[in-house]
């Protein structure tokens, strides 16, 4: 179902804008395309035929005045989002619509290259001072090597095959549920939301655990009385976290804290590159036996987890959202940036981190490091402030969400939307911070999050909706390529459920919750 809304600008009483929505059940049906004129009289014609062919959808559009109130700007199209954005097609020289779906965020502001550095940023975050011991630890030399670099061409391959679905049908699909809701239908889309909110909450939960680690890593550099416990670093974490949320009201208004994002992340990792280095250099030989205390079934299969969680956001149609026309060509652009520039750090710092201290690295890398004080506590500071930005841009779906729903809109800093901002926002990341204070397992998390997750939006979800969108199109090898892509990582993500169960099973006995963890 969907309704017709008509809006007369002021330059002309013939230049009429009509804009067709569907609800987000609509799934197998392709959306019906209304021209926008081109400065003639018959389209006017056609326009208020279909409305009187169709009373009751264009009565339904006024009666309920939630229907149509969009509250945020699209400068590409020069109206509020929700209205037609007109695209050529050489091919056949016709106009065809693209539908925005209700949003209280920005739409088509950023360029390719802020996209490109807010993947970066994911994937440069903080998190990459545990792979060192979450992925290469488990797995030794070879295995992990190989493992990185076929999950880097393999993550690559699959977002983009999201990012090309990006306008599928003639709607601009601004959320990864708003995608799979339009190719399989209603429960497909509420499947979606709760696989990405439990990814997302759990990768913001990793976030505070890993700030709440730097500022106690921090605290002891200068302390040796072990009196601020990691449970209170977390809950300072959890409360900055909060106030930054609060002042930055959508994922486009990062901007210049991206800058700042990457010169923090710059220097925890030259810093831990640094002195990494130098151990490695002033050290016997070191031991890169892969260890079995654990099971070692169990943790290569965690690791593996982790090496596609090191590369995907699980939210790339809503940083593609943010993307200015053309949107699939520059989202495309920033995912080379991202798969190119991107991961020389992350390699680097893994790499390095491993070969500097074995079996013997740390799921922190910065508490094995040796150097002056002030430049480890430089690395983590840096490391804490990078974080509560890193944290905003995956808990922005959840707060795009939020915002849309009790329409929260305007100025960051009017007093209602403060106010709004401080229950909604601070509510949110107050559970993150309960549940980061409650089971601080990093490592555990990553492969749970990757298993559960990771696994099926990335990559499951990823080939069959392409499958799916694109079947009549696509070749005999092709369909069988993308299948076998479904098939494996459809193992693999319950392979890697079960193997993290095992681990945090395995940590909640050594550990008891609210646990003063080191390191």
């Amino acid at each position: 179902m969907g309704y017709i809304k008509e809006a007369t600008p002021k330059q002309s009483d013939s230049e009429i804008t009509t804009a067709l929505l569907f609800s987000q059940h609509h799934s197998h049906n392709q959306p019906q395309h209304i021209h926008t004129p081109n400065n003639n009289t018959n389209d006017n014609v056609t326009n208020n035929e279909f409305i009187r062919q169709n009373p009751s959808s264009f009565s339904s559009s006024f009666s309920s005045p939630n229907n149509y109130s969009m509250s945020s700007y699209d400068p590409e199209n020069g109206a509020t989002n929700g209205a037609v954005s007109v695209n050529n097609d050489n091919s056949n020289h016709q106009q065809q619509t693209v539908v925005i779906p209700e949003t209280a965020h920005q739409i088509s502001t950023d360029s390719w290259l802020q996209a490109g550095f807010v993947l970066t940023t994911g994937i440069n975050s903080a998190y990459v001072l545990g792979y060192s011991g979450a992925i290469m630890v488990p797995l030794g030399w070879i295995p992990a090597v190989l493992g990185l670099l076929a999950a880097t061409v393999i993550s690559l391959y699959a977002n983009a095959l999201i990012a090309k679905l990006h306008e599928y049908g003639g709607k601009r699909h601004i959320r990864y549920r708003d995608l799979a809701g339009f190719i399989y239908g209603p429960r497909a889309y509420s499947l979606t939301w709760a696989l990405q909110y439990i990814n997302l909450f759990m990768i913001n939960t990793g976030f505070i655990i890993l700030a709440g680690s730097s500022i106690k890593a921090a605290y002891e550099l200068f302390n040796e009385n072990h009196a601020l416990k990691l449970p209170y670093c977390i809950i300072i974490s959890g409360f900055v976290c909060a106030l930054f949320a609060i002042g930055i009201p959508h994922l486009s208004a990062l901007r210049i804290w991206l800058g700042v994002s990457t010169f923090f992340g710059l220097i925890y990792i030259v810093i831990a590159i640094a002195l990494s280095l130098k151990d490695g250099i002033n050290s016997p030989p070191r031991d890169y036996t892969v260890p079995t205390e654990r099971g070692k079934v169990f943790t290569t299969i965690g690791a593996a987890a982790n090496l596609v969680f090191a590369f995907n956001t699980g939210m790339l149609p809503e940083i593609q959202a943010t993307v200015r026309k053309p949107v699939v060509g520059n989202m495309m652009k920033a995912l080379y940036f991202q798969f190119s520039v991107g991961v020389v750090p992350m390699y680097a710092i893994v790499f390095i981190g491993y070969w500097a201290y074995g079996n013997k690295t740390d799921s922190y890398l910065l508490s094995n490091v040796h150097g002056p004080v002030w430049v480890k506590a430089l690395a983590n500071i840096s490391t804490f402030l990078q974080t509560v930005i890193a944290l905003h841009i995956f808990a922005s779906p959840m707060y795009e969400y939020l915002d849309t729903r009790f329409g929260i809109t305007g100025s960051a800093f009017h007093p209602k939307n403060l106010g709004s901002r401080v229950l909604i926002r601070g509510g949110y990341l107050a559970l993150n911070t309960f549940v980061s204070a409650l089971l601080p397992f990093l490592g555990d998390f990553m492969s749970l999050t990757g298993a559960i997750s990771t696994f099926p939006l990335t990559f499951i979800l990823a080939n069959h909706m392409y499958f799916k969108a694109k079947r009549n199109k696509l070749s005999m090898a092709m369909k069988i390529w993308l299948w076998i892509n479904i098939v494996f990582f459809s193992c693999m993500a319950v392979a890697s459920f079960i193997a993290a169960l095992r681990l945090i099973a395995v940590d909640s006995k050594t550990y008891h919750v609210f646990a003063d963890l080191e390191g």
